[in-house]
């Protein structure tokens, strides 16, 4: 009897170190949670996340705060366990974060350069919401090329077939949109002075081109740069965009209220969905937001995971954010998710 009770303990105490090595063995999940806002308007580290200099700045009795998910990259069975049973987590597997074939480091990097760009993007839309409008410059003519003779180094795109090129982006896209051997009627501007030229596309690399390399340029008489390190990815751009425009006008955005959001945004001010809103938006009420805004594409998923008292505005582009806000501001009802 007494050789059976020993056997038993013996089982049970096996069972258990078992379970204790299972728990801690690593599985191929990450976990996400709500990480850190930034106040675009405020500062971090000491110093301010929107710098301008040459030009008067306003200042805001709000916030205009960015959000993160925070990403657990190394997670074992119990964390896993509990990122299941938590409603501010998420369980996910590793390769929708760490795609495979890419190490941490190299996910790390994109995301560093997501982010860069992110800010100057958001900077260009800000500033072409102010009156600074973007120049398209060409840079190089090819001597062998179908603009060869017909465009210089320096003239200033702005149309092509007669639809304006707003950004560098836009001419690219008009000319791959017909096939090589179109003729393109391009406006440009030379020494000050509008005109026009016809320009026959051709194949190079499988592509329509002319034959130019153009350079996006946008003037405006101060300097303007965003410093914030130790957040990737590119889904900041709003909420930069959004910063940038207050600090360069008079009035105060924000309303006096903290107001936190998210969403890419390109040179055109379109605003993009991201990734980790549910997360967000508890990041969002635990720094005391007081409505979110969120990009259209994310709108369902933000309604089926809202947090209490936390509005969700519905913004595709920087114009709509910026009404979103004028009319909070005025006391109206912006549009919802």
């Amino acid at each position: 009897m007494r050789r059976r009770g020993l056997t038993v303990l013996l089982g049970a105490l096996f069972t258990a170190l078992l379970s204790i090595g299972v728990l801690r063995v690593p599985i191929p999940y990450v976990v996400l949670g709500p990480g850190p806002t930034v106040n675009t308007l405020g500062t971090a580290d000491g110093k301010e996340v929107i710098q301008i200099s040459g030009r008067e700045t306003s200042t805001s009795a709000g916030q205009l705060r960015l959000t993160t998910v925070g990403v657990q990259p190394t997670v074992r069975l119990r964390g896993a366990i509990a990122g299941w049973f938590s409603d501010d987590e998420a369980v996910v597997p590793r390769e929708l974060v760490y795609p495979p074939g890419e190490s941490t480091e190299q996910v790390e990097q994109r995301n560093a350069e997501d982010f860069k760009v992110s800010q100057t993007s958001a900077e260009t839309a800000a500033l072409r919401e102010l009156g600074f409008p973007v120049q398209v410059v060409i840079k190089t003519v090819a001597a062998d090329g179908p603009s060869a003779g017909v465009l210089k180094v320096g003239d200033v795109i702005t149309t092509v077939d007669g639809k304006p090129v707003p950004v560098a982006s836009k001419v690219t896209e008009l000319v791959r949109a017909k096939p090589a051997g179109t003729a393109l009627t391009i406006g440009y501007t030379r020494d000050g002075a509008p005109a026009t030229a016809t320009v026959t596309s051709q194949e190079q690399d499988g592509r329509p081109r002319i034959g130019v390399e153009i350079d996006q340029q946008q003037p405006h008489p101060f300097t303007l740069g965003i410093d914030l390190e130790d957040i990737g990815g590119p889904s900041a751009g709003l909420m930069f965009a959004l910063g940038i425009v207050d600090k360069l006008t008079p009035a105060d955005l924000t309303g006096g209220q903290v107001i936190a959001g998210t969403g890419t945004i390109d040179d055109e001010g379109n605003v993009g969905p991201i990734g980790g809103i549910a997360q967000k938006l508890v990041g969002a009420k635990r720094a005391g937001a007081k409505v979110f805004l969120v990009p259209a594409d994310n709108c369902a998923e933000a309604v089926r995971n809202p947090q209490p008292d936390l509005p969700l505005l519905r913004v595709g582009s920087l114009d709509e954010g910026l009404t979103a806000l004028e009319t909070l501001r005025a006391g109206g009802q912006p549009t919802r998710c």
